[in-house]
């Protein structure tokens, strides 16, 4: 199994993901001015709304806070994705993550159609609204990072995702299967659950 977000720029030839990406630049992000890539957490992982992107720059920055997410994370490029291709070839793309994969989760649902309709009107694609909209404060954060746990067995998480942790809060609880024995996760550094 391929990563598709792994495959950019692609090829003609190679796998069927390398081909898939490469048709998807030919055919489609190379004849456009912006993109939003939309995903989802991995397999039994929830993500908070977010945006990724190189909001540093003050174009990109400009769309990632127009899309009103309650989280916008400063991201890095990462080889061999949609984004970073669209980057060599000089085409913004917003990555919006939320929700689990193999789930509706309607609320991120609605937040990302709401998201990608307030990108429209900031590059001018809808008109403005008539109505007077609040725009959503997202929190930026300047980079990610995950606390693993020392060793394995089964988690309850203890915070909730959107929740703002303290160093050495608790993020979680692991035990093996008969809850004998058991530790807690804890927050290295100050933050924001995001997953």
């Amino acid at each position: 199994i391929c990563d598709l977000n792994r495959s950019f720029p692609g090829s003609r030839k190679g796998s069927l993901a390398s081909q898939l990406a490469h048709l998807l630049m030919d055919e489609v992000v190379s004849k456009s001015t912006i993109g939003i890539d939309l995903h989802t957490g991995s397999m039994y992982r929830s993500n908070l709304p977010q945006i990724r992107a190189l909001v540093e720059d003050d174009e990109i920055g400009d769309l990632a806070r127009s899309f009103g997410a309650p989280l916008m994370i400063n991201a890095g490029l990462r080889d061999g994705s949609l984004r970073g291709a669209a980057a060599d070839i000089e085409v913004p793309v917003l990555v919006y993550e939320a929700g689990e994969a193999l789930r509706f989760d309607e609320s991120s649902i609605k937040l990302g159609v709401r998201g990608i309709i307030n990108v429209m009107r900031h590059v001018g694609m809808l008109p403005p609204t008539k109505r007077k909209a609040s725009a959503r404060q997202s929190i930026f954060a300047e980079s990610s990072f995950w606390e693993r746990a020392p060793e394995g067995g089964i988690v309850r998480t203890v915070t909730a995702l959107g929740s703002q942790v303290e160093a050495d809060g608790i993020l979680g609880i692991v035990s093996d299967p008969f809850g004998d024995h058991q530790f807690e996760i804890r927050a290295k550094e100050p933050g924001i659950v995001i997953g």
